[in-house]
């Protein structure tokens, strides 16, 4: 038995809980139907994110070209796609596509590979071929098995041998006999056990079910799984917004420890997804308590009745800095104010609750709860909206409310091929054109020539890459590659030590 801790199967479990709490079903996810259309339809669309197993760019592209439509193709998928039965993909998706293409070794083994469209994907069916052809029982073949796998010689010769022999005993001739066993020993090697890749491909379609039927609480239960992950957010934001599912912003009085789900005032039909503190840097486990406790009777009415209630040691300078820069208490004033003001009414609430434990008290004051009325914010103008969204990409890793940049975003997403997050579903040798905003531009010299080269680093708000630029077309264009730029690249797509690679052919700045 192989017992796994699965992120996954957490998230399964929030999305439950999530539907009981806002809608008040019960989820039985072990009793769902497995052959939902939906469900299919979801997968076969390739916008699987937050779905097991079939999140990477490549597997997002056997999705679409598979468009599978029952619980074994995704069982075969799962299988598949790794090293050595990789390179069967096409032939499965042309057997699925075109069953007429599909062949067997023999057709005695027809039951055995039909579901799998001519190609043993499964060690499983390896033994059933070696028990149908030669006669083996399932434990000898599954010693066979064995063999292949460890690549034994001496005993695949001995096996070889045995099998011929069994086959020959069933009526099977010699050339059908040295045919399959050459299949058998191609497809045991490397086949994937049936019962793994079903025990996968069951979580696969269970996230896909509760993508497709429960989004708003699946697409939280995702965030919430994912919030101290920086690299795993950005992309979970984006597929909230394809879904058309609104992100709120951190709010003092509003926002849990993790994502929550909160009636969309702009849509009576619709819920929005409330972002949670433990997303947000430096707000840790034990500030985040302090404040769930301090407001667990009664919302915070002002930035000092805030300071007042929750523990100073715990919600600490560094978090009070993240928490107003990211906009989470901007219902007690604006991020200028609330950063100017905050050192005085810290330190005169500080004071005053220090005399409070001496027996002290305040001329000013009858009693502590009045405290937060002693220190008014300063009214000053707000920041400026680039260094606003700044402290977001800072403190969450991304732009929240807007990206700086949105409008030229807006006009390289009408004329790229691919969005950044999903290169990888690249084929070598093609061109695309790519864009971004330029963030980092690393220049080097080359070994041979002496020549100026450049890596340029391109972000659209979905992911990252790296285009490089070599010598001539960098010299053409060094004049107006900057950082903070946004560009478009025609890019080449190469393969380098198993990784893509992306060689610029031209470069233009969008306007």
């Amino acid at each position: 038995m192989d017992f796994l801790g699965l992120r996954n199967l957490t998230i399964l479990g929030k999305a439950i809980d999530y539907v009981t709490a806002t809608q008040g079903k019960i989820v039985d996810i072990s009793s769902i139907p497995l052959d939902d259309p939906a469900v299919f339809t979801t997968i076969s669309s390739g916008e699987t994110t937050g779905i097991f197993q079939l999140e990477s760019p490549g597997m997002r592209r056997v999705a679409r070209n598979l468009r599978p439509s029952s619980f074994s193709d995704i069982t075969a998928m799962v299988a598949l796609y790794r090293p050595g039965p990789m390179e069967l993909i096409n032939d499965f998706i042309l057997g699925k596509t075109n069953p007429q293409t599909v062949k067997y070794p023999h057709d005695d083994l027809k039951p055995v590979l039909a579901e799998t469209y001519g190609i043993a994907v499964y060690q499983e069916q390896c033994l059933q071929i070696a028990n149908i052809m030669a006669g083996y029982s399932l434990s000898e073949a599954d010693m066979l098995r064995r063999a292949i796998g460890k690549k034994k010689r001496a005993i695949m010769a001995k096996e070889k041998l045995k099998f011929t022999r069994g086959a020959k005993a069933k009526g099977y001739s010699n050339q059908v006999a040295e045919r399959v066993w050459g299949y058998i020993e191609r497809f045991a090697g490397y086949g994937f056990n049936k019962s793994h890749a079903a025990a996968y491909a069951m979580i696969a379609y269970q996230t896909a079910y509760m993508k497709t039927h429960y989004p708003v609480e699946f697409m939280t239960a995702v965030l919430t799984a994912e919030s101290g992950n920086t690299d795993k957010i950005p992309p979970a934001i984006e597929e909230c917004k394809r879904m058309g599912i609104v992100i709120l912003p951190p709010n003092i009085n509003q926002s849990q420890t993790g994502f929550t789900i909160e009636p969309n005032l702009n849509s009576l039909e619709k819920r929005a997804i409330r972002f949670g503190f433990s997303a947000i840097k430096n707000v840790g486990t034990a500030a985040i308590d302090s404040i769930l406790e301090a407001k667990k009777d009664s919302a915070f009415s002002s930035f000092a009745d805030f300071c007042s209630r929750v523990d100073n040691q715990k919600v600490n300078k560094k978090v009070l800095e993240s928490l107003i820069k990211v906009g989470g208490l901007d219902a007690f004033g604006n991020r200028a104010s609330l950063l100017l003001g905050m050192d005085k009414i810290r330190g005169d609430i500080e004071r005053e609750q220090v005399q409070a434990a001496s027996g002290q008290q305040s001329l000013f004051i009858a009693h502590a709860k009045d405290v937060p009325k002693l220190a008014p914010l300063p009214q000053i103008d707000e920041l400026p909206l680039p260094e606003l969204l700044n402290f977001e990409k800072q403190l969450l890793g991304f732009y929240l409310s807007q990206h700086p940049m949105a409008d030229a975003l807006n006009t390289i997403a009408q004329k790229i091929d691919l969005k950044l997050h999903a290169l990888a579903e690249a084929s070598e040798g093609s061109l695309l054109v790519i864009g971004g905003i330029i963030t980092k531009i690393r220049r080097i010299i080359t070994r041979k020539g002496n020549h100026e080269m450049a890596f340029i680093t391109l972000e659209d708000g979905t992911g990252t890459a790296e285009v490089v630029v070599f010598p001539n077309l960098f010299a053409q264009t060094n004049q107006f590659l900057n950082e903070d730029t946004p560009a478009l690249a025609t890019v080449k797509v190469e393969t380098k030590e198993d990784q893509l690679s992306f060689i610029a052919q031209s470069l233009r700045l969008v306007t």
